[in-house]
């Protein structure tokens, strides 16, 4: 089972009972939280990521039943297990970055996500708008490396000559190699932007 197919099982519905209010992109932000901090309290997960003390408690419960976390009086931290599955993630999605005044920001917030050697299978970038959106982004540009060059497929676009600025700002944060994919997501909030940079990218694995 791919981790994709793992960490969405733990967002769905279980009968009996409601339906959680969290979807595997607050999972994948919080095994992210969890790995760069360390060690965080609940109150300190659910400011972060923006949900509510419910849905933070339903959240850490099924990720705790899953040995991906334990939580002690210290507070949330990842297992072993939870290290690995987030390591498989980031293998494929290395780098999540806030974009700030960029000439590519589809909206007020932008976040931008490197996606490992899914060049192949961008067709216009569409997907992941539709995807983007679908989360609550306002839009996404999607772009791929591609001999060294930058290229926004559909419109075909070269943005190292249509946008220099961007380009440079992408090249220095992201460090894409050919065969890699960026997608930029705008937002009206940074938490919308990420998410539609996620569901963007996931819509490739």
């Amino acid at each position: 089972m791919s981790f994709k197919d793992f960490l969405t099982g733990l967002s769905l519905k279980r009968a009996p009972g409601p339906s959680p209010s969290f979807s595997v992109l607050d999972v994948i932000r919080l095994l992210r939280l969890l790995a760069e901090r360390g060690v965080v309290g609940r109150g300190g997960i659910s400011r972060a990521l923006g949900l509510g003390e419910g849905t933070t408690r339903t959240m850490l419960d099924r990720l705790e039943k899953a040995g991906l976390i334990v939580i002690s009086k210290k507070g949330c931290m990842l297992t072993e297990k939870g290290k690995s599955i987030w390591g498989s993630i980031e293998e494929i999605i290395p780098k999540i970055v806030e974009l700030k005044d960029i000439e590519l920001g589809i909206a007020s917030e932008n976040v931008a996500i490197l996606v490992r050697g899914r060049g192949e299978k961008i067709k216009s970038g569409i997907e992941q708008r539709d995807a983007a959106v679908s989360s609550g982004a306002k839009g996404t540009v999607t772009i791929v490396c591609r001999d060294s060059r930058l290229i926004i497929p559909g419109v075909n676009i070269d943005v190292e000559e249509s946008y220099p600025r961007a380009f440079e700002k992408i090249m220095r944060l992201m460090d894409p190699k050919d065969g890699d994919v960026i997608i930029v997501s705008g937002g009206d909030t940074l938490r919308s932007a990420e998410y539609g940079a996620l569901a963007a990218a996931l819509s490739l694995i």
